[in-house]
């Protein structure tokens, strides 16, 4: 009997590479993890990396093994490397987290549409600029990790695809490079060839299925970013599905069925088949629990939630003064008063504000153009806290849904299997 065709997705981070083999059905067949050494950092924010790492991570991460037929990556969207015509790099990679680009997002701020996603200087679009400023200028491609890597596994250099060319210019709704990229002097030729994730790109080339342990001619295909892939892995897949990221800071995404973009409150879309997936940012979240409970009381209070008696406490919970969505305002007071005695009620008090801002931002979601929320997912420690679920619940008045999975490596095999239409 023929075995049963498994496809691999990649997780390409900062600090690891994590692989996973599914089945046709979602069925999780293999999965490993391997670490990379911390980033190169240095004044002025500088954090370098040497792409040889992602490689040699890649390797010792692969399944060993099995015959799968499709594999595709998600990367940190941001990173940069330039190199020449055969792949080659010309430079350490800059990643997202470099921020000496300052001079260079100023010059997009001055010419990029307030909708793109090119701004701000962790962007690839100003690393572009950057390292073009700084003797890096007849570079052949400029690629992101996982585009690098798919060239390494033999699909054509200068291969991308949609959700990571977004910060470097890419415009979803015409689906090409802007014409105001060439009053940046960006050079066209060096900008990759942006797929939709989940196409088909090439096949794993001879050499690298002989180093890799993997059958040769196995289908290469385009990946995504590692917060859409992380999407993907919950199983939200329905126009009005959301998705809940409750870490250090609440980041929130919204499948639509059209593109949402309102610049002021960081609001922009990824293009995933004919649907859209708007997001938006806000600088609330796990990190202010830290800064008032240690971890012992955070696991204490967590048991201690009484979803069923809210506190009537109004608060906005920030760690310091500034807030991005749904509220822009740089200047926005942390509301955390009046001060009950009792820590257990602030705690839960907290997590009211916090449920209140993500009830708030779906709805700034739909406000722009998105469709209506009808269910959550979450991911993150906090999605696994089912009394702060319960007093969510009662906030979003929407079903909340368990993840299928919270891996991005496993959204990234999804895109191997094929995007639904």
């Amino acid at each position: 009997m023929a075995a049963a065709p498994l496809y691999i997705g990649v997780d390409v981070g900062t600090s690891g590479v994590r692989a996973m083999a599914v089945d046709e059905a979602g069925e999780v067949r293999a999965q490993a993890r391997t670490s990379l050494p911390p980033p190169i950092s240095g004044p002025a924010g500088r954090q370098e990396q040497d792409p040889e790492l992602w490689w040699q991570a890649l390797a010792a991460a692969l399944p060993r093994g099995s015959e799968p037929i499709a594999l595709a990556l998600d990367d940190t969207s941001g990173s940069l490397l330039l190199t020449d015509a055969d792949g080659h790099a010309l430079h350490s990679a800059l990643l997202y987290g470099d921020q000496r680009a300052t001079d260079e997002a100023r010059e997009v701020a001055a010419t990029a549409p307030a909708e793109s996603a090119a701004h701000g200087a962790s962007s690839a679009l100003a690393k572009l600029l950057w390292l073009r400023r700084h003797g890096i200028g007849k570079a052949a491609h400029a690629l992101h990790q996982a585009d690098w890597l798919l060239g390494r596994l033999g699909a054509p250099w200068g291969t991308s695809d949609e959700n990571n060319a977004l910060k470097l210019g890419y415009d979803p709704v015409s689906r090409s490079w802007p014409q105001w990229l060439q009053e940046l002097g960006v050079p066209v030729a060096c900008l990759p060839r942006a797929h939709q994730p989940g196409t088909p790109v090439g096949q794993l080339s001879a050499r690298a299925a002989a180093a890799l342990g993997l059958p040769s001619g196995l289908q290469l295909v385009a990946g995504t970013t590692d917060s859409v892939a992380a999407f993907l892995a919950t199983g939200a897949n329905t126009p009005g599905d959301g998705v809940s990221s409750l870490g250090s800071t609440l980041v929130l995404k919204l499948l639509s069925s059209r593109p949402v973009f309102e610049p002021a409150l960081g609001i922009y879309s990824h293009r995933l088949g004919k649907r859209w997936l708007a997001g938006g940012a806000s600088n609330s979240g796990g990190a202010v629990l830290r800064a008032w409970f240690s971890d012992e009381e955070i696991a204490r209070f967590s048991l201690e939630l009484e979803p069923d008696s809210p506190t009537g406490l109004d608060y906005y919970p920030l760690q310091c003064p500034g807030e991005r969505f749904p509220l822009a305002d740089p200047s926005l007071a942390p509301r955390l008063e009046p001060r009950p005695a009792e820590r257990r009620v602030f705690f839960q008090a907290i997590l009211e504000g916090i449920a209140s801002i993500e009830a708030r931002g779906y709805a700034r979601l739909t406000q722009a153009g998105a469709d209506p929320l009808r269910s959550v997912h979450s991911v993150g420690g906090g999605g696994a806290n089912p009394l702060w679920t319960d007093i969510r619940e009662r906030r979003l008045q929407v079903p909340m849904l368990p993840s299928a999975q919270v891996e991005a490596a496993y959204g990234a095999a999804l895109l191997a299997r094929g995007l639904p239409a």
